[in-house]
């Protein structure tokens, strides 16, 4: 079926350019027919003028020479001021005036006479020409036949054979034309027919030549290289989850399993405790994931008003008293438009980050900054800001974009009880992307200071 179609546009397109090639090709053997006859019929009025006016000289000479006529095509008659014939050629012997228009003293008359004294179907050329003779006007006509529309034979049969070998090479060209161009496309779809989940790091060949069709190569290769990323980040995501689902479905067996291997040395209380503790973490695992497949699904979500300040005040008040101390510095009427439930999610997030980490304190500081000149289209109306500080051990700048990455632990938070499932400042920073925003690490003299920057709400 593919063949079929690349044949299809090779002939379609073939075809339109046969006909096209054909028709100019015709138009200009038309044209080129026209004027080789407007020249020839010019030049026979030229001659036939010529040699009436050799026997209008005669006449007015007085000595009328035979034959009027040197071409055998040619017929010339004399005619005095009664309207006599005087003289006319062989083939006009015994006939009337071949024509009913005279010409004056200083202009001569031309036009074609179909029929009359010349041949059935036949058109001739009359020219009428004035000899003076003893103070009288004297009238010769000069006719000779029109010149057909194809001039000659040979001539037709020249113009015409040049149109059609014109016209077949026109479309032999653009055949071959369309088949040098299409070619790359058809190595562009076989190479992309052998590329499957087996071989992603494939990619399509480019084209010699820099045109739209190299474009589409680099296309497709970008392309190529993005589903080859996202594969190996679902892959990655896929072994990541499979290792952190493990580790508690393993402690539950490991409880149970020594349980019942001992019923009665088995302290129940203890076993449920560790048993819901395990569980507790696994549905955290599995509530992350289920958030990080509607994030990656790219639906979009709600958009309503948000106070930013009256947000982190509902989310820390909501919580159960924290064994760490919350400190506020909150500007009123920081407005955002978003999602409440995935930004509430976000900065859950965000406080059980710095919770985890945090020595003592927990900062919250809510204000609205100016944009640069550098992000003014990206927040038109100025910079939701919220920083989240603890003052823990803090993360080395180097180390920074690592904690962004799902599943990512750092060494000092690799004791599953404190840190996380991983998946925590991902999925805030995802949330802020959705929301047109950022989430990113900045320098602090002690602890670690993560700040969210979101488009602030225009003015109602």
């Amino acid at each position: 079926m593919t063949t079929g179609r690349r044949s299809s546009i090779t002939m379609r397109i073939t075809l339109f350019t046969g006909v096209v090639a054909a028709l100019m090709s015709a138009l200009l053997a038309v044209t080129v027919m026209i004027a080789f006859h407007r020249y020839a019929t010019g030049s026979l009025i030229e001659e036939v003028t010529a040699a009436g006016g050799r026997v209008a000289s005669e006449v007015e000479h007085r000595r009328l020479e035979m034959p009027l006529a040197q071409h055998r095509d040619r017929n010339i008659q004399v005619v005095d001021p009664r309207g006599t014939i005087v003289a006319a050629t062989p083939q006009l012997q015994g006939k009337p005036v071949m024509a009913q228009f005279n010409s004056d003293s200083r202009n001569i008359a031309t036009s074609a006479v179909c029929g009359g004294v010349f041949p059935a179907g036949e058109c001739d050329i009359v020219v009428a020409q004035s000899a003076h003779r003893d103070g009288q006007d004297w009238t010769i006509y000069s006719a000779s036949p029109t010149i057909p529309p194809y001039v000659d034979p040979w001539l037709a049969t020249t113009v015409g054979g040049a149109a059609l070998v014109l016209a077949v090479a026109i479309t032999y060209l653009g055949r071959r034309i369309v088949a040098a161009s299409l070619h790359p496309v058809s190595d562009i779809r076989a190479e992309l027919d052998r590329i499957n989940e087996t071989c992603p790091e494939r990619r399509v060949p480019f084209p010699p030549s820099q045109d739209e069709i190299h474009d589409l190569a680099d296309s497709v290769n970008r392309t190529l290289s993005r589903l080859q990323a996202a594969m190996t980040q679902q892959r990655q995501f896929t072994s990541d989850a499979s290792h952190e689902l493990r580790s508690p479905i393993a402690a539950i067996r490991a409880e149970i399993e020594d349980a019942l291997q001992a019923p009665e040395d088995t302290n129940l209380p203890l076993v449920c405790t560790t048993v819901l503790a395990s569980l507790d973490r696994l549905e955290s695992i599995v509530d992350d994931l289920l958030t990080i497949a509607k994030l990656d699904d790219g639906r979009p979500g709600g958009k309503e008003p948000i106070d930013l300040a009256g947000l982190v005040t509902e989310e820390c008040e909501r919580r159960p008293r924290p064994d760490k101390r919350f400190e506020y510095t909150l500007e009123p009427g920081v407005v955002v438009i978003g999602d409440r439930a995935r930004l509430t999610r976000l900065l859950a997030n965000l406080i059980d980050n710095a919770e985890r980490h945090a020595a003592s304190t927990v900062s919250f500081h809510v204000w609205h900054a100016a944009s640069s000149r550098r992000d003014v289209h990206r927040f038109p109306n100025g910079i939701a800001r919220l920083e989240v500080i603890d003052n823990g051990p803090g993360i080395d700048p180097d180390k920074r974009e690592l904690v962004f990455q799902r599943f990512a632990r750092l060494d000092t938070a690799r004791d599953r009880t404190a840190g996380g499932t991983g998946l925590g400042l991902p999925i805030a920073r995802q949330i802020a992307e959705a929301h047109r925003g950022s989430l990113q690490i900045e320098d602090h003299p002690s602890g670690t200071r993560v700040v969210l920057c979101l488009p602030a709400a225009g003015p109602n």
